[in-house]
């Protein structure tokens, strides 16, 4: 039987980190997999819940969060309306969570083996993280990115430090969300830590890459220069996938999208790989 189960962890900001752990009690594994969303995402975005159960069901336990500042609040779980946290959000912040994430999941189900698969912005935190931490066994990346000042156009900048906030909008609801400048410091005092095409080169571990070819928010050509960097690294096109496989949010279908299912069945292939 599919179980759910829910945690909350304080973030060093103090924020809570909510999440849940979907495992099938009647196929436990020794190894875990931790989700990481991306920017303007949140654990219980589109079918990420199918998406768990996929995993558990096949026998890996799946761990989801959501990030301290993803804007997301414990009273409204289905969509970002803390503009506050969300617009103070940094990169630091993000590795600081999953990190608190890992450990957590360690000390209370001591895995045998962590496999992390990140998603757009969360694809460039797992290989930040992989690159440098012995506990990770495998990686994958859903429509990573390979930047993060990626996110902005750099002609925002001077605006940016000039009056401290920025808008971006949500597709969806076309609502204008702010970003601090302190993501900008953030990024610039980090900027050598911070760099995912070099930490891609770092990463020692088994690395799958997947991506859709017709992704208009981060194009195929940023996972084949992944792939360049790190020669070990394994690429997949998912023929016809947009940035989010065919996803939507709400997502109220019973069963994944073709190209999600596509990405979820490749990944699992890859993971009962020796």
């Amino acid at each position: 039987m599919i179980k759910n189960e829910q945690f909350s962890l304080t973030a060093s900001s103090g924020k809570p980190i909510i999440g849940d752990y979907t495992v099938d009690d009647q196929q436990q594994n020794s190894s875990i997999i931790i989700f990481v969303h991306g920017f303007k995402g949140f654990k219980d975005w589109g079918a990420h819940h199918l998406v768990a159960r996929y995993f558990a069901k096949n026998g890996y336990p799946y761990l989801k969060f959501n990030l301290s500042h993803s804007g997301v609040s414990p009273e409204k779980p289905n969509d970002v309306t803390d503009m506050e946290a969300f617009a103070s959000n940094t990169i630091s912040m993000e590795l600081a969570d999953l990190n608190t994430v890992i450990n957590y999941m360690e000390q209370t189900y001591h895995p045998k083996n962590i496999y992390l698969i990140g998603h757009s912005r969360g694809g460039g935190l797992v290989i930040l993280q992989a690159a440098k931490d012995p506990r990770i066994t495998k990686l994958i990346t859903w429509a990573a990115i390979a930047d993060f000042s990626s996110l902005w156009k750099p002609e925002q900048e001077k605006e940016w430090v000039k009056t401290g906030k920025i808008y971006v909008e949500n597709a969806r609801t076309k609502e204008k969300m702010p970003l601090n400048s302190t993501l900008l410091q953030d990024f610039n005092s980090n900027k050598e830590s911070f760099n995912i095409i070099q930490a891609a080169a770092r990463v020692k571990i088994p690395w799958l890459i997947l991506h859709g070819d017709e992704d208009v928010n981060v194009k195929f050509s940023v996972a084949q220069e992944l792939a360049q960097k790190q020669l070990k690294a394994e690429i997949q096109k998912i023929e016809g996938a947009n940035h989010v496989f065919g996803a939507s949010h709400p997502y109220q279908e019973t069963e994944l999208p073709k190209h999600l299912q596509e990405a979820c069945d490749k990944s699992l292939e890859f993971l009962k790989r020796k």
